[in-house]
């Protein structure tokens, strides 16, 4: 796989593709602001499988697509020889402004899903601009099978899986903010139509593209490390049929400077009309 490079208004802004060791995941990183401020971390050491943008899932059919430790009920995180890798298969589009890739979610030799990643660069202003994923797993053998997460598996709160930003590390942690809700404990957890992180002069703005994809709760870190997902299993286990695909859909924000309530709303609205 070679990687693709991204750019907004002559700027480059991304780069995606898997990192010099031998990755389990694409991802993209580093992702900047026009005005060249980095917005995402790769591999920080309090989480080395933290990698930029991805999409990561910690249970995949008892898989791990997402890196470190497997949580098991009643045990805790555990070393397991449990991993699994997505494998770029093929680019359908591949353009400095977004591409379309095919990949394969393998383990012990065998595919247990399907993926269709959509990646769109817009503009929006001369400070701000956002990034389109949406992603199609589609389970495409004869067995059902269900994504999990640590929360599924007995430890509250780490709903994780799916759509993962991890933002950069600073002195002071981030603010987080959502229409209606402050601060870490407020937002974690929560559904909303849309979320902002806002840090040393850089904020994102994370917003559910579909109505699927804004039912899913967010999951957000910001006093241990600066992070937001949004849930594919947060409190129960999501099936996938055998012949089903699970569809998401997640427009992120990338702005200059310190956005409030008023300007994080009014640049989602135009993002995701764009």
């Amino acid at each position: 796989m070679t990687t693709a490079l991204l750019s907004c208004a002559g700027r480059s802004v991304g780069r995606y593709g898997y990192g010099p060791e031998p990755g389990s995941r694409p991802y993209l990183h580093p992702v900047t602001t026009l005005a060249g401020t980095p917005v995402t971390e790769e591999r920080p050491a309090d989480h080395i499988h933290h990698l930029g943008v991805s999409v990561a899932v910690p249970d995949v059919a008892g898989r791990n697509f997402w890196g470190g430790r497997t949580y098991v009920r009643d045990q805790g995180p555990t070393e397991l020889d449990n991993h699994g890798a997505q494998r770029h298969i093929g680019w359908k589009l591949r353009d400095p402004d977004g591409f379309v890739e095919e990949l394969s979610w393998e383990a012990d030799g065998a595919e247990l899903l399907r993926e269709h990643r959509t990646v769109a660069v817009t503009g929006l202003s001369d400070t701000a601009w956002a990034l389109d994923l949406s992603f199609s797993l589609t389970n495409r053998g004869s067995t059902d099978l269900s994504i999990g997460s640590p929360a599924t598996n007995g430890r509250p709160g780490a709903g994780y899986g799916g759509f993962f930003w991890r933002a950069p590390k600073e002195p002071a942690p981030p603010a987080v903010f959502s229409a209606t809700h402050d601060g870490e404990e407020a937002v974690h957890g929560r559904t909303s139509d849309w979320l902002a992180l806002a840090g040393d002069g850089w904020t994102l703005v994370f917003a559910g593209a579909t109505d699927e994809t804004r039912r899913d709760p967010w999951f957000v870190r910001t006093t241990q490390y600066p992070g937001v997902g949004s849930s594919l299993a947060a409190d129960h286990r999501l099936p996938v049929a055998a012949g089903a695909t699970v569809v998401r859909r997640i427009v992120t924000v990338v702005a200059d400077g310190r956005l409030d309530r008023d300007a994080a709303a009014a640049h989602v609205r135009k993002a995701v009309a764009a």
